[in-house]
This record gives structure tokens, C-alpha cells and sequence, in this order.
């Protein structure tokens, strides 16, 4: 790699999931990476969309094992220009970092301030790259994780250092967290092609998984479990009588980070 430089996101309305070609399924060392994945990170840092901070650094190529990799990772420690830290510090591609942090500004921000009174500072995240098979299946499909264009989420840090974990507050939580997490999930499934949200399968009970998935994209439709339904934010209500729409129970049976 030549000189280092270093990225920020901006705000400029870069629309990530477009631009994904159709990712492969298959075992980790058969045939060639898809080399639409290299086209969509170079076409994306291009597009102006990331831009020099300290907060979203590129790192080597990473080329294997197998088609595992990514031709321009980025190290991700902050979005929403740096207001909102990732803990620790994520893997991933330009698509999906451009896509968490319109998520962030437009739809997680919006509900934190609407049911908590105040902003998330942080995203507690628990699996970003990692070359294996979906929900930790060796020998399955491949994860879109084994690509960087998928991050698992198990909680938001508030302002003043509340925090919001998916599993206490989807489960336990009470009247806010719940409408809180059921709303950002909602919300996920308009910027994101694959959602899957704990009630989704027994994988999934922990942690907010969000993916790039061009093949859950098909007819304008994305790939969202639970369904949302009706939005449990669409009332006017105050916080502490905003109703929330209860979902199917799938309790606690899986390792963390499964997807």
C-alpha cells in the first residue's frame, strides 16, 4: 500500500446497497472471490462518500484464506462523523460503513432522542470480518462477515453512559428499550438487504445482524426477521407510555456473534 491516508464518512446520500453485486454462497476455497466486491469498495470510496479522519482508517488488503478477504477494508472505530463510537473497532468495506452511518444519523439517532431524551455516543459490536460459513458453519454458505460487508450489534451505549443491550432490553427491557430496539430494527430493514433480530432463529437471540446481501434485495423487498410489522414508534406518544408492539419469543439458545 502506498502512502496511508485516512478516512471519514460523510453524510453525501451514497446509496451502498446499489451498487452490491449478487454475493456467493458455496464452501470457503471453491473458485474466486466475485470480483464485483473489489468494484463496489473501489466504486464507493471513489464516490467521495468516505473522506480523511482518524476515526475510519484503511488497513492491507486482506486476501484469503480462500475468497475470504477484502481488496480495501477499513478499520472502523467511529460513525456519524466520529459522534458515535463502534467498541471495539470493526472490519469492513465502504458499502456497509456508508450504510451504518446513514442508519445512524437518520434512523437510531431520531428514536434514541425519542425515547430516551438523548443521543447514542456508542454501538457495541461483537462480530464485524471474519472468514467463515454463515452462523459459524464451516462447512455452509458463506457469511457475508467473511467479506466485511456485515456487522453483528449487541448493544448502544446513551449519553451519560446508559446502556441499551439487545439481549436484557429486547427480552427484559422495559416499555422504552423495547420500542427503542424494535425501532431501530424496523428501520435497519429500509438500509440494509439482510436483518435478523432476536426472534429471527435460535442464531440471533443476542445481537442485531446487518448485512449487504445483494440476493435479499431482490424487487425492492430485503430480507427482515422479525417482520417490523407495524412501526412500534409511529404513535405520538410521551417515551414512558409509547406502546410496544411485543414479538414472537425465541429465548436465549445459541452461542453469541452465530450468523
Amino acid at each position: 500500500m502506498g502512502a496511508r491516508v485516512l478516512y471519514r464518512v460523510t453524510g453525501l446520500a451514497v446509496c451502498a446497497a446499489a451498487v452490491l453485486g449478487c454475493a456467493g454462497g458455496g464452501t470457503f476455497n471453491s473458485g474466486q472471490r466475485a470480483p464485483w466486491r473489489g468494484e463496489v469498495e473501489r466504486a464507493c470510496l471513489a464516490s467521495g462518500a468516505v473522506q480523511a479522519s482518524a476515526y475510519v482508517r484503511p488497513m492491507e488488503e486482506i486476501d484469503g484464506p480462500g475468497v475470504c478477504g477484502l481488496e480495501r477494508p477499513l478499520r472502523v472505530a467511529g460513525l456519524a462523523g466520529g459522534r458515535v463510537g463502534v467498541a471495539p473497532a470493526a472490519t469492513m468495506g465502504c458499502p456497509l460503513t456508508v450504510g451504518l452511518d446513514r442508519w445512524i444519523r437518520n434512523l437510531v439517532q431520531p428514536a434514541s432522542y425519542r425515547y430516551f431524551g438523548r443521543p447514542v455516543v456508542a454501538i457495541t459490536q461483537i462480530a464485524s470480518y471474519g472468514c467463515r460459513g454463515r452462523n459459524g458453519n464451516r462447512f455452509g454458505s458463506i457469511s457475508e462477515h467473511a467479506f466485511g460487508n456485515a456487522l453483528d450489534i449487541g448493544g448502544f451505549v446513551l449519553a451519560g453512559g446508559a446502556e441499551i443491550s439487545v439481549l436484557r432490553g429486547w427480552w427484559r427491557g422495559g416499555p422504552r428499550e423495547r420500542a427503542f430496539l424494535q425501532a431501530v430494527v424496523a428501520g435497519a430493514c429500509a438500509e440494509f438487504n439482510t436483518v435478523l433480530g432476536p426472534g429471527s432463529d435460535r442464531h440471533h437471540y443476542n445481537h442485531i445482524h446487518v448485512d449487504l446481501l445483494r440476493a435479499n434485495a431482490k424487487n425492492g423487498r430485503h430480507y427482515c426477521q422479525p417482520s417490523p410489522g407495524v412501526p412500534v414508534a409511529e404513535a405520538e406518544s410521551l417515551p414512558h407510555t409509547a406502546s410496544v408492539r411485543p414479538l414472537s419469543f425465541m429465548g436465549p439458545s445459541a452461542s453469541p456473534g452465530a450468523d
